[in-house]
């Protein structure tokens, strides 16, 4: 791109100009945006540098796409004004970027301890070691030495071991969920996940024509084991999606016993299994087993992001498969992910150097202090109107009302407010957690969390239910 910093990629032009060319779209209705031929023309980059960037957009939530029509800027009100669209979880997105508004429905915990700096120096020397070349050689399922580095973190015994080879590399999670949609052919197949269960991941699957089952947790956290063996003696079902350790957005975590009831279950009726770690290493008490240690590899497969630990420059989701490495293979190269060799190379860097665990303490220390300031102002305030999990990890908290509210009505009166909160029906498909809501700790001062508590008890009193 013409102008472009020396120091950047070109994907990370593309995006800034994409963010600028939204920020000038005032409307209250879609608006399409460039095809991706159109602006790689006009930026003189290539397509699959326009995809990534568009890529980053959606996982942001500032676009989407829709089959064979191209990308979309989500409707975006004046500054002034509220956006009230009938889709709850485009409302949160939208309001969520609105000036002045206290957002306390994101899920963002490595935005309390960063590790960008590290890596943007990381990058820089590694800049100066291995200069651009002209056409670098290919690696379609991401760099090999980052490849390396996982499967090394991953790997615990010389039968739960992992190979450079079984590990595949995608521009973000999204992506990389996708093309296992395709391998594993999950369209109208019968697909069993926790709930509640990330809304990300609800609604891909959704969006891709699967058929998704909910599991609900019990009220202690534990998995019910019961409801399983009936789920899986009901109807085949091609695959389960279990959490590693925490499940998200409970912060819960099932005892050792249970867990290994599971394990027997899932082994016993041949699903196939995908762990969800993306939250594994955000436990408070960091040595805790994961569900890959209780299952056999022999139909396993996990997924996470490095997001959630590193941040946003660090957007790339990954997935660890010892099966069908030939189709994978084959859609990640059809994918053609346009993806910053150096900065795979930083993050393995991070892996290898010890940084990342030394760079975890600190997270995790923070994110536990953060969550009894939160847990403490909760019981202070809202003790009487609403009960809580107390999370054993990540950065938000799980509560739900005593009483019967309409929480769709008490989030649209704190939107008022200029609060943004997420309601616990964006967790389920199936009308679950109606009573729920999920908070984000950690962020804003304490004046601000505490006049915010205040706005969220008088909603729930406003909007109780007689």
């Amino acid at each position: 791109m013409k102008g472009q910093r020396e120091t950047d990629f070109a994907y990370q032009s593309v995006y800034r100009y994409l963010t600028c060319l939204i920020s000038e779209l005032v409307s209250d209705s879609r608006v399409r945006l460039p095809s991706l031929r159109e602006l790689a023309g006009r930026l003189s980059v290539s397509i699959s540098t326009i995809q990534y960037a568009y890529a980053l957009l959606e996982k942001e939530g500032r676009v989407y796409s829709v089959a064979k029509s191209g990308y979309y800027a989500l409707p975006v009100a004046p500054t002034s004004t509220l956006y009230d669209g009938s889709d709850l979880l485009e409302s949160v997105y939208v309001n969520a970027r609105l000036p002045a508004m206290l957002v306390l429905s994101a899920d963002e915990p490595a935005l309390l301890q960063p590790l960008d700096s590290p890596l943007l120096l990381l990058e820089r020397e590694l800049l100066r070691q291995y200069p651009r070349q002209p056409q670098p050689s290919a690696q379609p399922c991401g760099e090999l030495e980052l490849r390396t580095a996982l499967a090394a973190r991953y790997t615990t015994s010389a039968v739960r071991c992992w190979h450079a080879d079984d590990v595949y590399i995608g521009a973000d999670l999204r992506g990389v969920l996708e093309i296992l949609i395709v391998v594993l052919d999950l369209k109208d197949a019968a697909v069993v996940v926790e709930s509640p269960c990330d809304w990300a991941i609800l609604r891909l699957f959704q969006a891709a024509g699967v058929k998704v089952i909910e599991w609900p947790l019990l009220g202690d956290g534990s998995l019910d084991d019961k409801c399983l063996r009936d789920l899986l003696e009901a109807e085949p079902v091609r695959l389960v999606m279990v959490s590693s350790g925490l499940n998200m957005p409970r912060g819960s975590r099932a005892p050792d016993e249970n867990r290994q009831v599971i394990a027997n279950l899932l082994e016993r009726y041949g699903s196939w299994v995908l762990e969800n770690d993306c939250y594994g290493e955000l436990g408070f008490e960091p040595d805790q087993r994961r569900f890959r240690d209780l299952l056999a590899p022999e139909r396993l497969m996990v997924f996470s992001t490095f997001e959630k630990i590193i941040g946003p420059e660090a957007p790339y989701g990954y997935l660890l498969s010892r099966h069908m490495s030939s189709e994978l293979q084959r859609q990640f190269l059809l994918r053609a992910f346009r993806l910053s060799p150096i900065r795979q190379k930083a993050i393995a860097r991070l892996y290898s150097n010890g940084r990342i665990d030394q760079h975890l303490q600190v997270l995790r220390r923070r994110l536990k202090d953060g969550k009894e300031q939160m847990a403490r102002m909760l019981q202070e305030r809202l003790g009487d109107a609403l009960q809580f999990v107390e999370p054993q990890g990540g950065a938000t908290i799980w509560l739900r009302s005593l009483r019967q509210v309409d929480m769709s009505r008490v989030f649209q009166r704190l939107l008022r407010q200029q609060v943004v909160v997420a309601p616990g029906e964006l967790f389920s498909l199936q009308g679950l957690h109606g009573q729920h809501l999920r908070l984000s700790h950690g962020v804003g001062s304490d004046q601000e969390l505490a006049a915010a508590l205040g706005l969220l008890g008088d909603a729930l009193r406003l909007e109780a239910v007689d």
